[in-house]
């Protein structure tokens, strides 16, 4: 049966949850379902940070919105902030494992840094992620059908080279974040085997560097200069695209898919 290209990436009457989608990649996803037509619930620690961000989207794009706290942290939290979104409409037909972040103002030098820092990281970019996996995923399961979507990290597959870093000032990208985000492309494909015997598809999309306007000009040049499209990803536009596609049924024969957003930083690098 033929569909129109255009409803191949309609999302109407789908709910989706986007973790940590306050701001930057997150928030941009969260536009970009709801603009498709589907309700929307965005999650943070901070569910008062996040009330005025899911009104402003239900208000622009005319959906349904829910702010739910969550620190993804601890399996009970996770799975506490599932029950609540399966009870909102009764359903959950696609998850974006989006919270996570580097190592924020923490020390950067894999040789100086703190322990508790390390597990930390690892726990809110891996584990968390595998957490709401495992909650929302049941539920999923239990419907027959799904989308699981997450977010990695070009840090997954591709070291970094630390004197650039170095030369422009610019606090280091810890291991323990690359480890973090290899994990999550790791388990996205044994995830997507696990899966699919219950109509459920797992993806990952790996980006790139975003530019936040917060990178010292040195650094943030040099980093151009390796994209073969010359600039960083742009926020408002260049996420929306390929979490669109994993999240609609124009993707409904991927599953266990990496794509990659990042200008072909990775193919010179």
């Amino acid at each position: 049966m033929d569909r129109s290209v255009f409803e191949l990436f309609r999302l109407d009457g789908k709910v989706a949850i986007v973790t940590g989608a306050h701001a930057w990649l997150g928030y941009d996803i969260a536009c970009a379902f709801a603009e498709a037509g589907a309700d929307v619930i965005i999650t943070s620690r901070n569910v008062d940070s996040i009330r005025e961000t899911a009104a402003q989207i239900g208000e622009k794009y005319h959906v349904d919105t829910l702010a739910l706290p969550l620190d993804q942290r601890k399996y009970e939290n996770v799975q506490k902030m599932a029950d609540a979104a399966l009870a909102w409409k009764g359903h959950i037909d696609i998850l974006v494992n989006n919270a996570g972040g580097g190592s924020g103002k923490t020390e950067g030098d894999f040789l100086k840094r703190d322990p508790a820092d390390i597990q930390n990281l690892i726990d809110i970019n891996l584990t968390g992620s595998v957490f709401c996996s495992k909650a929302v995923g049941a539920m999923m399961a239990k419907a027959g059908c799904g989308k699981i979507i997450n977010i990695a990290s070009i840090s997954a597959f591709l070291a970094r080279d630390r004197r650039t870093y170095h030369l422009h000032n610019k606090m280091e990208q810890p291991v323990d974040y690359a480890a973090a985000k290899g994990g999550v492309v790791g388990y996205t494909i044994d995830l997507a085997a696990v899966m699919s015997q219950y109509g459920v598809y797992v993806n990952c999309i790996s980006p790139g560097a975003f530019d936040k306007g917060d990178q010292p000009e040195g650094y943030s040049q040099a980093y151009r200069d390796k994209v073969p499209l010359g600039r960083m990803g742009r926020f408002g536009i260049d996420i929306k695209g390929a979490a669109l596609l994993l999240a609609s049924p124009a993707s409904d024969y991927m599953t266990g898919a990496n794509i990659v957003v990042d200008g072909g930083f990775s193919i010179w690098n």
